[in-house]
């Protein structure tokens, strides 16, 4: 189901950082084939003694992936189809690390574990609630991340930039100072502090209780002393800072887009969707703010999935850098303080 590019990403951020198995390929395309003839989305839940010849995590995820295609949920929040979805499912029941040793999804499940996952599945059709507030986690870029209903699931593409170190357009070695713009559950800011060790790391959101979030996985990563946490409506609470790199990723979403997106999305903050009837009702205000907060070169980094067409209307004097990424898209843009300066925003 397609939504908004806030919404769903081509190469999930979560996914493993290895090629799925041979066994996951196999199932991938059992299930692409058979998808239109497995199990009907309106039927009952198998009982229990069809539900006991699923012995090892290999048959587990083939149920729960036919279970899920056929119920015609929406994607994008961590996993980009059934299949990924089922493969998250099953291991957060059995606590499995994705990089473990793929011999482990042969393992035999006990009937506790085969009960659980049963009643995951069934939650997740029932309530078409996302995945990752099910199970109060999320994988991003590597990643581990408590995340729930305070803050969006994380899925920006940002991501594949700080996986390559925003290189070219940034020199890691002088890199000291950055900034995450609407952080939500931290995950932009913690990948920072952790790719570049010797930059100290701000984070700020206008949610307190996003911040809370946020909170719990700093601790999580032990970066209590380089990533300070800050409450802040725009950027209020940093008169006076400056920094080498800034990260946003603002609310987005039209309109009209936020009215068409599935009912995954809705348990999602809407606040931390909904940019206004174009979208641009927090990209104007941030481009027009960002030019006091950045150093002489500092370099603005800005996810605006679905309004790119838009910015590049409203300010088309400006040099924008737009990104190679893995979905062909122009969701993230990069521009310099002497390129806001000249554009006179």
């Amino acid at each position: 189901m397609g939504v908004d590019a806030r919404c769903a990403r081509a190469g999930s951020p979560g996914r493993r950082d290895r090629p799925l198995s041979q066994d996951v390929a196999q199932i991938r395309s059992m299930i692409q084939k058979t998808q239109a003839t497995s199990i009907p989305a309106e039927s009952p839940a198998p009982d229990s003694e069809v539900l006991a010849t699923l012995r090892s995590g290999r048959d587990w995820i083939r149920y729960a992936a036919s279970r899920l295609a056929a119920a015609d949920l929406a994607y994008g929040q961590g996993s980009d189809d059934a299949l990924e979805e089922a493969e998250r499912l099953v291991g957060a029941i059995l606590h499995w690390d994705p990089l473990w040793p793929e011999d482990y999804l042969r393992a035999r499940i006990l009937p506790a574990e085969r009960q659980a996952i049963a009643a995951l599945i069934e939650r997740r059709i029932r309530e078409r609630r996302p995945l990752a507030y099910l199970v109060r986690e999320s994988y991003f870029f590597g990643l581990r991340l408590y995340v729930d209903e305070r803050v969006l699931i994380p899925r920006s593409p940002i991501g594949e930039l700080l996986d390559q170190h925003f290189e070219p357009w940034i020199k890691s070695h002088e890199l000291r100072r950055v900034l995450d713009f609407g952080t939500g559950s931290g995950a932009l800011a913690i990948g920072c502090a952790l790719a570049f060790p010797d930059a100290t790391v701000d984070a700020i959101d206008r949610s307190e209780a996003a911040l809370q979030v946020a909170a719990i996985n700093r601790d999580r990563y032990g970066l209590g002393s380089r990533l300070r946490l800050l409450h802040s409506d725009g950027f209020s609470a940093l008169s006076g800072s400056r920094y080498d790199l800034i990260l946003a990723n603002p609310p987005y979403v039209d309109d009209p887009s936020l009215a068409r997106l599935p009912p995954e999305f809705a348990h999602e903050p809407q606040d931390a969707l909904a940019g206004g009837h174009q979208g641009l009702d927090v990209i104007a205000p941030l481009l027009t703010e960002a030019v006091s907060h950045l150093t002489p070169k500092g370099i603005l980094v800005l996810e605006v999935g679905g309004a790119a067409e838009r910015v590049d209307a409203r300010w088309p004097h400006i040099p924008w850098s737009w990104p190679e990424l893995a979905s062909g898209r122009r969701d993230v843009l990069l521009v310099d303080r002497p390129a806001l300066e000249a554009a006179q925003i």
